[in-house]
């Protein structure tokens, strides 16, 4: 689960708000009260990229009809971002237990469980209504944080492409030798963004690490370096290493762990990234 709601706005209207307002409520088959756009608009109002003034919010809350076809004309360009809009997600569940009672708002709950399972949207639906950023999620953000972060810059732009075709070409041969390469590259990315960093003189890996102060605790710090040796020990990934250190053949686990293990330490190497951007959206 990686995706965002901002980047599939455009789908909740047929897959949530139509559904929302053909729903037909107990046994008189009553239908969803018609100003239902006016609650839903007031708390979309504050997830908008142009803040509307308060006179402007009454004139179309007042109105169902206007506030219904403001609505739907929202568009993508016209939200604030991602972590506004899931405010504003969790916001409409209670102005529909409000406004309908219990009914409507968990059919609502429902809609928005669905939505986030079809479109694989980073994110856990907890009750009341609230949306938890999910492990697979944060780690999917680091990533594409970090790939728009290196494209602003030739050197790093080019590193980060050198591991990713790495990645991708393991695809057709996952042999130890593809592997090693894969893992090289990676080095060769973090390595160059500990030395963006100001202050930093050292160009390996391991001084880096010693000249960073954003280290919680130097078990941190000597677990980054321990990896570091490793790539560097082991034969064939950084140098010809020292064969005699080996304890078995590189394989398809080694990638897998090397290449999650690096990337949790890019928010240690960079101030460029906000862990907070990353955990819950822009």
């Amino acid at each position: 689960m990686r995706g965002e709601f901002i980047s599939v706005w455009s789908e909740t209207w047929r897959e949530i708000w139509q559904p929302l307002i053909d729903l037909r409520l107990g046994e008189k088959s009553e239908i969803v009260p018609e100003d239902i756009f006016c609650d839903l608009y007031r708390e979309l109002a504050k997830a908008l990229k142009k803040t509307l003034s308060p006179v402007s919010v009454v004139d179309i809350i007042d109105d169902p009809v206007l506030s219904r076809r403001e609505f739907e004309r929202t568009s993508i360009n016209d939200l604030s971002g991602e972590r506004a809009l899931v405010s504003f997600f969790e916001a409409a569940h209670s102005a529909l237990e409000e406004l309908a009672g219990d009914e409507l708002a968990n059919y609502y709950f429902n809609l928005l469980a669905t939505f986030i399972d079809k479109f694989s949207l980073r994110y856990d639906l907890r009750r009341p209504c609230l949306l938890c950023p999910t492990l697979p999620g944060v780690f999917a953000s680091l990533m594409r944080d970090l790939r728009t972060m290196t494209s602003q810059d030739p050197h790093l732009d080019a590193l980060m492409k050198d591991f990713e075709n790495a990645v991708r070409d393991l695809r057709h041969d996952c042999s130890a030798g593809r592997i090693k390469t894969c893992i090289q590259k990676q080095i060769n990315l973090v390595e160059a963004l500990g030395r963006t960093c100001a202050g930093i003189t050292e160009t390996e890996l391991g001084g880096i690490c010693n000249q960073l102060n954003t280290w919680p605790h130097n078990a941190m710090k000597s677990a980054l370096k321990n990896l570091y040796g490793f790539a560097s020990d082991y034969p064939g990934i950084r140098h010809a290493g020292t064969p005699s250190s080996a304890l078995r053949g590189i394989e398809m686990r080694d990638m897998v762990a090397m290449s999650i293990l690096l990337a949790g330490f890019i928010p240690y190497l960079t101030n460029q990234l906000s862990a907070e951007v990353v955990y819950r959206g822009r």
